[in-house]
C-alpha cells in the first residue's frame, strides 16, 4: 500500500497548525495512510492527531546534518514504500530525507534553495505572508505563486483517547474540581511571557468567585520558575511544569474549563482541543499564529511598538504584556467559566433523573 509521508516543523504550535494539510491530504486520498517523521517533543501532538496512522520519531540532531545517519534513516524510509511526501520546514537538511529515500512526489516551500530536492515547489509572497496554517494546508494544492486567501483559515482538531485524563489526573493526584489551564511560560523568549504577578492576581479572582476551581500551572521544566513565581503567591495553584510529558499535559487540557495562555504551542493545543481560550499576545502577530477556534479570545494591544518579533523587549518596558491588565483577561474568562457550571449542571440533573 503507498503511503504519504510529512515532515513535521519543530514546534509545537506550528504541528497543530499543520493539521488541516492533513485534513486536505486525507480527503484527497482516503486510502493512503499517513505517516509523520517528527522530533521526539513534538510527537504526542500527532499522536493526538485522526488522520495520522503512524508517527515516527526522529532519531537526528536537530541542528546537525549527520550525513550517513540520514542515508541509513532514509533506506528504513524507503522500504515503507512512501508515493508522495510534505517537508514542512524550509532547511535543506529535511529536504534531504524524502530525496535519499526516492520517494517520487517531494512537495514543499524552496526555503533553503531546495531546487531538485523539492520537486513539487511552491512559495510564497514574503511581502504579504499568510497565517501559518493556510501556508502550511496549500502544500495540498497545486503550486501557484499568488494563492487566493480563504474568508476562514480550517480549524485544527485533536483528540485525547479515552482514559488518559483520568490517568493522568490519578498520577498527579490533582484533587475534583472544575479545571483552569495556565500556560504562562513561552519557548521564544520572555518577551511574550504575561506578568507572573498578572497570572497570580487573575487566579486569586477566579479562585474569589469559583471555590471549586482547580489551577493547572501547565508548561515544560523551562517554565518551572515562572509557574514558581505564581505559587508563591496562590499556594493553591498547581505547578505541574516539567512533571507532565506532553502526551498527559494534552490530556489535561482536554478536562478544562478554560485555557488562559500567552502565545505558545499550549494555546494551539487547547484551541485544537475545542477548549475556551483567553490568548494573550504582545510581540507576535495574532493574524499570523492565531488559535484557531470559535472559542478562543485573542487579548492584543497592538501598540506602536507592536508587533516586533523579538524575544525580549528591545524597549525595555514590555509595555505590549504589561498594559493588558488581569481584569481584561477575567473580562471573557467569566463567561466561559460561567458555561462550563452551566453544563456540569446540567450533566448532574441529567445524573440524577436517569438515578
Amino acid at each position: 500500500m503507498l503511503r504519504t509521508l510529512v515532515i513535521s516543523p519543530n514546534w509545537i504550535g506550528d504541528a497543530v497548525m499543520a493539521q488541516p494539510l492533513l485534513r486536505r491530504l486525507r480527503e484527497r486520498h482516503p486510502e493512503r495512510p499517513i505517516d509523520v517523521l517528527a522530533p521526539t517533543w513534538v510527537a504526542p501532538v500527532w499522536r493526538a492527531m485522526a488522520e495520522v496512522d503512524t508517527v515516527i520519531e526522529s532519531p537526528l540532531k536537530h541542528g546537525s546534518l549527520q550525513w550517513k545517519e540520514r542515508k541509513a534513516f532514509a533506506r528504513m524510509l524507503k522500504a515503507r514504500g512512501y508515493a508522495d511526501s510534505y517537508v514542512l520546514p524550509n532547511t535543506l537538511k529535511f529536504a534531504l530525507i524524502p530525496w535519499l529515500a526516492g520517494i517520487p512526489k517531494r512537495v514543499g516551500y524552496k526555503g533553503e534553495m531546495r531546487y531538485g530536492l523539492v520537486n513539487v515547489m511552491h512559495h510564497d509572497d514574503k511581502a504579504a505572508p499568510r497565517p501559518m496554517a493556510q501556508f502550511y494546508e496549500a502544500l495540498a494544492a497545486q503550486p501557484v505563486r499568488a494563492l487566493a486567501r480563504p474568508e476562514r483559515l480550517p480549524e485544527p482538531r485533536m483528540t485525547v483517547k479515552e482514559g488518559e485524563a483520568q490517568a493522568a489526573i490519578a498520577r498527579l493526584q490533582l484533587p475534583a474540581g472544575v479545571y483552569v489551564a495556565f500556560a504562562p511560560g513561552a519557548e521564544f523568549g520572555p518577551a511574550k511571557r504575561w506578568p507572573a504577578s498578572y497570572f497570580a492576581e487573575l487566579a486569586q479572582t477566579i479562585l474569589a468567585n469559583r471555590p471549586d476551581a482547580q489551577i493547572l500551572l501547565l508548561g515544560s521544566p523551562k517554565d518551572r520558575a515562572v509557574c514558581d513565581e505564581i505559587t508563591a503567591i496562590v499556594p493553591r495553584a498547581h505547578n505541574l511544569a516539567g512533571s507532565t510529558s506532553l502526551s498527559e499535559a494534552i490530556a489535561l487540557i482536554s478536562q478544562c474549563a478554560a485555557v488562559v495562555t500567552n502565545d505558545s504551542g499550549l494555546m494551539h493545543i487547547g484551541a485544537a482541543l475545542g477548549r475556551p481560550v483567553v490568548a494573550i499576545y504582545g510581540p507576535t502577530d495574532p493574524r499570523h499564529t492565531p488559535p484557531l477556534s470559535q472559542l478562543a479570545q485573542i487579548l492584543w494591544l497592538h501598540i506602536e511598538c507592536s508587533p516586533c518579533q523579538q524575544r525580549e523587549c528591545p524597549l525595555g518596558h514590555q509595555n505590549c504584556m504589561k498594559q493588558i491588565l488581569p481584569a481584561a483577561v477575567w473580562q471573557p474568562l467569566q463567561p466561559m467559566l460561567a458555561a462550563a457550571a452551566a453544563v456540569d449542571g446540567n450533566a448532574r440533573a441529567a445524573a440524577r433523573t436517569i438515578y
